[in-house]
């Protein structure tokens, strides 16, 4: 198998069984977004501890196979870090934690999670509607 293969086939596995695909338990930071030119939507959820931990890190969403395989990715690698970790990591690290080699608008798609998870981690969901189920994105 060549380089690209073992991408596709790393790609294949996190879309077919995603990390940490659904909600977190007690969401205290949301955010959603999508891509308009294609449809994808990407929503994150977590659990931010008062250290700056993510102590629960969940995605959903809808689209194309890059970006809900990069969406259990980008899950994958932060649970469990920090805050200052997520907001230090870049779109071209993204691209690279991807691996595959993706055409500009497919980067979008690969990108998608990457900009909700960085703005989740700035979105706090109010009291109110964490208790009604309501989290705000």
């Amino acid at each position: 198998m060549d380089e690209e293969q073992i991408y596709q086939e790393h790609v294949l596995d996190h879309y077919e069984e995603p990390y940490h695909r659904g909600r977190a338990r007690d969401c205290t930071h949301a955010h959603e977004d999508d891509n308009p030119l294609c449809g994808d939507t990407v929503s994150i959820e977590l659990n931010i501890d008062p250290q700056g931990r993510l102590r629960e890190a969940y995605f959903d969403g809808d689209g194309c196979c890059i970006s809900q395989a990069s969406a259990s990715m980008l899950i994958e690698k932060f649970d469990g870090k920090t805050v200052d970790e997520v907001r230090r990591f870049s779109a071209e690290e993204m691209l690279e934690l991807f691996g595959a080699k993706l055409t500009p608008n497919r980067q979008k798609c690969c990108l998608l999670p990457w900009r909700v998870l960085q703005s989740a981690v700035f979105s706090p969901v109010k009291p109110a509607e964490r208790a009604n189920g309501k989290e705000s994105h």
